[in-house]
């Protein structure tokens, strides 16, 4: 994974509380294994109408919003499915960030292995930056992971909250294994530290009875 210590982009607006992965990626596109591609299928339902021509008024098709990075939305967003496409589709879309003031556990977890920041604002905060991204789309903030905090023209510092080991991986630019393969010597040394356990398992000589 790619590290992540700054960004400063647009912010896309999608007002809306409860949006389920199956609204983030329907489970048409599910049968795709490689995550190149599935921006297409990225809110399909919202953004596409029932002959598959672009809704205009929706965010992702206004031209206005065509370079943002970071998505804001609602509370609870990525309940639902467990399905780990729904970060692929926001990523390959090009989101790097998605602010709200909650997300769904399962979605959070699967975005975090795959290096997509959730930044979770208070409400009053949230409402802030909503209204900055509805009312001004030119306008840019700055998500620093390091601070915790989201800089912006015209808005006072907002601190955000993200999960510490999700902010470890995503500083150091790697997943979980990578994690654990920063630590194979402790790992070494607290396995040597320990008698040798006992096995309970037959050995060859005696078979299994």
């Amino acid at each position: 994974m790619r590290a992540f210590t700054r960004l400063t982009s647009q912010l896309a607006p999608l007002p809306g509380s409860n949006i389920d992965t199956d609204q983030i990626i329907p489970a048409s596109y599910l049968k795709i294994t490689d995550r190149k591609g599935l921006a297409e299928g990225l809110f399909a339902n919202w953004r596409y109408d029932e002959n598959g021509t672009p809704i205009p008024e929706f965010v992702l098709n206004r031209p206005e919003y065509r370079d943002a990075r970071i998505l804001i939305t609602g509370a609870n967003f990525g309940s639902g499915s467990s399905r780990e496409h729904a970060p692929w589709a926001l990523q390959d879309h090009g989101f790097e960030v998605v602010i709200s003031t909650s997300f769904a556990d399962i979605f959070r977890a699967n975005a975090a292995k795959n290096g997509l920041l959730t930044a979770t604002v208070g409400e009053t905060d949230h409402a802030t930056i909503m209204n900055l991204a509805s009312r001004s789309p030119a306008s840019e903030v700055t998500i620093d992971l390091t601070d915790k905090i989201i800089r912006g023209t015209g808005i006072k510092p907002i601190p955000f909250e993200i999960d510490p080991f999700a902010r470890h991986c995503l500083l150091h630019g790697i997943d979980q294994m990578g994690f654990l393969m920063e630590r194979v010597e402790e790992i070494g040394a607290y396995e040597s530290s320990h008698p040798q356990r006992v096995s309970t398992l037959p050995s060859k000589s005696e078979g299994l009875q």
